[in-house]
């Protein structure tokens, strides 16, 4: 049986970037969805129907009573949401999907490799990780162009501070050479991926971004450091 689209309004947009919004879906009247972090729903305008886009979301399970999904300008779909969107519309959402799904153990370490807005899912992971103050260690290894692409970059620091077992690490890689960026340049390397593995047994890759980073990263897990295919996640998006 083909799964139901409800009409919700546009809650909020809040712009992230220049050319990123998050966008917040408010749920309407008798809606109650049991889903899970790291889900993604699938959107259309009501006067589009045959043109539908999937998002991570980029809010977590915790988040009762909404949707937010983190969108990038890019292709029909993207480019419409980014400039067009406004509290007060509306928009069909299917609902969530999908098994890209945080492993919330005690013992068990996340890591995140993530690409432009492939960042958007592991906010929700660590939101629901750091308010259910969890054991499971998270690290996000981030690949941006410049520090002008980092998506909530002073929420990911907020949640180091609150959070323990949380680290997130940028790397740039087209930064001028006099940039006064102190951090990491240069694209995700098998030897930094490596640097924060200290358990391989109990440790989860997710990769989420561009083809050409997912399949690096699954080259590089599952090849390279020989990790058995259940604890590799990845989820491509073009």
């Amino acid at each position: 049986m083909a799964k139901e689209a409800t009409e919700m309004v546009v809650e909020s947009v809040k712009s992230e970037l220049a050319d990123t919004k998050t966008i917040r879906l408010q749920w309407p009247t008798g809606y109650d969805m049991d889903f899970k972090t790291g889900q993604f729903i699938t959107c259309y305008w009501p006067d589009e129907p045959s043109y539908k886009r999937a998002y991570s979301l980029s809010s977590c399970a915790l988040d009762v009573g909404f949707y937010e999904f983190t969108v990038k300008r890019d292709g029909k779909m993207g480019t419409r949401l980014v400039d067009w969107i406004k509290p007060g519309q509306r928009l069909m959402v299917l609902p969530p999907a999908g098994k890209f799904l945080p492993v919330f153990e005690p013992d068990k370490h996340l890591i995140c490799i993530a690409g432009g807005s492939g960042v958007t899912p592991f906010r929700g992971f660590v939101r629901e990780a750091t308010r259910r103050e969890l054991e499971t260690k998270i690290t996000i290894l981030y690949s941006v162009r410049t520090t002008n692409d980092i998506i909530f970059d002073e929420e990911f620091r907020q949640l180091e501070q609150d959070n323990p077992n949380f680290n997130f690490f940028v790397t740039c890689t087209r930064l001028h050479p006099e940039d006064p960026w102190t951090g990491r340049r240069g694209r995700i390397t098998a030897e930094w991926v490596q640097e924060q593995v200290h358990d391989l047994p109990n440790t989860f890759f997710y990769a989420c971004g561009p083809n050409e980073l997912v399949e690096f990263a699954e080259g590089l897990v599952l090849n390279q450091i020989g990790v058995p295919k259940p604890q590799m996640r990845t989820e491509k998006w073009g």
